[in-house]
């Protein structure tokens, strides 16, 4: 048996949720399409316009990107979502 590493894509998990927001992690090269529907399937906002990416510049972003890198998983980003 080989002992060789074989790379696997990281798989896309919720990091946190609240009642009007959320957080995910996922694939760096996911959409932006992708990563609302994920977060919809995954916990569904329930709301007309459904869960929205956090876009670059918003004040609630503190200054950090749209897309942050995990310190966890390499080759992933975390993205806040809004109700």
């Amino acid at each position: 048996m080989s002992t060789e590493r074989i790379a696997v894509p990281e798989l896309p998990v919720v990091v946190k949720y609240g009642l009007f927001d959320m957080q995910v992690c996922v694939p760096a090269d996911w959409t932006d399409d992708q990563v609302v529907l994920f977060s919809e399937l995954t916990n569904p906002c329930g709301t007309t316009n459904g869960w929205q990416i956090r876009k670059a510049g918003d004040e609630l972003l503190g200054g950090d990107p749209e897309r942050q890198p995990c310190n966890d998983r390499a080759g992933c980003v975390h993205i806040m979502l809004d109700a």
